[in-house]
């Protein structure tokens, strides 16, 4: 499953990748180099390493406690099947999502907010403990040694492209909110999955503009859990930034830093990601900031 799974996961991401390309949004980046190291390796673990491993462990483990229960739920309507994976897998990563914006768990969800851009890029942009200790993904490799295997394939097309496509510098949904005849359409899309508007408001640097809501809009594919559990915004408009304030004060950090931590630390003065964890507003952005003024050079003189 995980060959045929990873083929179709580049063909989308590839698909998405290239509209950027073609329709020039890539030129908008501005990426740097550890902003690509930090994309690539996580997306090679995840892929590669974490998942395969999430899976085979709940498989081994199935295979020695509950050996009676391997596929005992393969007969099960493939509806059914697709409604407990939208339960085990998206609603779980929803409030994994929403608890890692809190103090608490932000250092393992921080770099996916370090990306000064949107992009497909930026999808598996996370700490590598992030993704290891997903409930969702545990609950899914259960799943499937219960016998979802087949269905979980198809839930997880359709969960990648969603995803993708609210991460996509391309926003396919920006055209659609001007034909007015869509407009009833679009209200029941926009609040049952996650669209680029709702999702670049999620990655916004301010919520000053009243369309960034970083302390919202968690869904994954589906949007409807904000809708559900009162953390929705919706306003069919993009924010002008995205990314943290802090960063374009302090300077990002490295990117095996946001990559491991906390095998390895910061060294800012101002960081989640430091031994002492001395946060610069990441709990809240909306704090006062902080004035930050060159040092004068010595011997310099202090101008009017």
């Amino acid at each position: 499953m995980n060959t045929m799974q990873n083929v179709i996961l580049a063909l989308i991401m590839l698909s998405f990748a290239g509209a950027e390309l073609l329709t020039g949004r890539h030129h908008h980046f501005k990426a740097t180099k550890d902003d690509g190291k930090l994309e690539l390796v996580m997306f090679l673990l995840l892929l590669a390493l974490i998942q395969p491993l999430i899976f085979s462990i709940t498989a081994k483990a199935g295979n020695l406690w509950f050996p009676g229960y391997a596929q005992a739920w393969s007969s099960m309507p493939w509806w059914l099947m697709f409604g407990i994976l939208l339960v085990g897998d998206d609603m779980t990563q929803y409030w994994w999502h929403r608890i890692s914006h809190t103090p608490l768990l932000w250092p393992l969800h921080r770099a996916h907010h370090t990306a000064h851009y949107m992009s497909v890029r930026v999808t598996y942009r996370n700490n590598f403990f992030y993704y290891l200790m997903m409930p969702g993904l545990w609950i899914s490799g259960v799943l499937i040694y219960l016998g979802f295997a087949q269905v979980y394939m198809v839930y997880l097309i359709i969960k990648l492209t969603v995803i993708l496509g609210a991460h996509s510098a391309v926003r396919w949904d920006e055209p659609l909110y001007k034909i007015r005849a869509l407009n009833p359409v679009m209200w029941v899309i926009e609040r049952t999955i996650s669209t680029p508007a709702t999702h670049w408001a999620h990655h916004a640097i301010t919520n000053q503009d009243r369309i960034g809501h970083y302390k919202g809009n968690f869904g994954n594919l589906l949007f409807f859990w904000d809708v559900l559990f009162g953390s929705a915004h919706i306003t069919r408009k993009y924010p002008e930034q995205v990314g943290l304030t802090d960063d374009k004060l302090f300077g990002k950090e490295r990117w095996f830093v946001e990559l491991f931590y906390p095998l390895f630390k910061s060294r800012r003065e101002y960081s989640a990601l430091s031994a002492d964890r001395k946060i610069y507003a990441e709990d809240d952005l909306l704090a006062p900031l902080p004035v930050v003024m060159p040092l004068p050079e010595p011997g310099a003189e202090r101008q009017a």
